[in-house]
């Protein structure tokens, strides 16, 4: 294991998702004055990531993290540059999450895996330290990888199941931060409905399939659109209460952080999930 892995990220409990590929300041603000101790961005966020600063800015404790940048899309040495930049300015506020992303939409020829393995090389030859940076990981392959070239892992759109055995291969000393989607209402059907629309894209992408499988989903658990059992598990829904309840499941099998994912609706909506959640979660809202 690399020299410092074993430094982990303190990015608290819990954290917020967004597929925004940015975060506005005034967004990062209200969720860091919920008690939130961090912001991922997904989306495949451009590798300027020249919205971080002004969200750092107005905020004094939060982390951000990206969720993840992709490796076919954004360049390692101008992703070098950028973390760089922001680590100056900002030092140990930023974690820097990259991944293959859906290898089926990109034309480059070349196994993942490696591609993954030449852009770390990449980014140790700019000094971009394995402590601020996190591998996306699902299999046991790239899981070993992020125990052995970053602080650890961020698998999405995963369970407590993966997070249990994520956690045994790679050991206690590194970092797992999942992410896991929700929705806050009791309706089971609306609360399917709405995790269907989002689940059903990664029904076409082999590593999310395959990983699902590896965890004892049935082929027709995991053809379209999902199966209810599917969707009940990557999707928490619920009161309040019963979605924290959930989450904590992933901090019981070993996670150190769980990003959530509020789907269902805008920022409005986004944050007036987050502040239910709070209480229940456990967090400390800033005074």
């Amino acid at each position: 294991m690399t020299e410092g892995v074993s430094l982990k990220p303190d990015l608290g409990r819990y954290g917020v998702w967004l597929g925004s590929r940015s975060v506005s300041p005034g967004v990062a603000k209200q969720i860091e004055a919920l008690g939130y101790g961090a912001v991922w961005v997904g989306g495949s966020p451009d590798a300027d990531l020249s919205w971080v600063e002004p969200a750092l800015a107005e905020t004094s404790t939060l982390q951000l993290a990206t969720g993840i940048i992709n490796i076919w899309a954004s360049p390692a040495a101008d992703v070098a540059a950028s973390f760089e930049r922001i680590e100056s300015a900002y030092p140990g506020r930023f974690l820097l999450g990259i991944g293959v992303g859906h290898r089926e939409h990109t034309d480059v020829y070349q196994k993942p895996f490696d591609a993954l393995v030449e852009y770390l090389d990449a980014l140790d030859a700019a000094s971009v330290p394995t402590s601020r940076r996190v591998l996306a990981a699902l299999g046991p392959k790239v899981l070993a990888l992020s125990a052995e070239r970053s602080a650890g892992a961020h698998p999405y759109l995963t369970t407590p199941e993966h997070t249990a055995h994520a956690r045994e291969l790679v050991g206690n000393t590194v970092f797992l931060a999942p992410e896991h989607k929700i929705v806050l209402t009791d309706n089971a059907d609306e609360a399917r409905d709405i995790g269907r629309r989002t689940v059903e894209f990664y029904l076409d992408l082999s590593n999310y399939v395959n990983n699902w499988r590896r965890l004892g989903f049935t082929d027709s658990d995991v053809t379209k659109p999902g199966s209810d059992k599917l969707i009940d598990a990557v999707v928490a829904h619920g009161t309040p209460e019963q979605v924290a309840t959930r989450l904590n499941e992933h901090h019981e099998a070993g996670a150190d952080h769980v990003a959530i994912q509020v789907l269902g609706g805008p920022d409005g909506k986004l944050l007036g999930a987050l502040e239910s959640l709070a209480g229940p979660l456990g967090l400390t809202p800033l005074s």
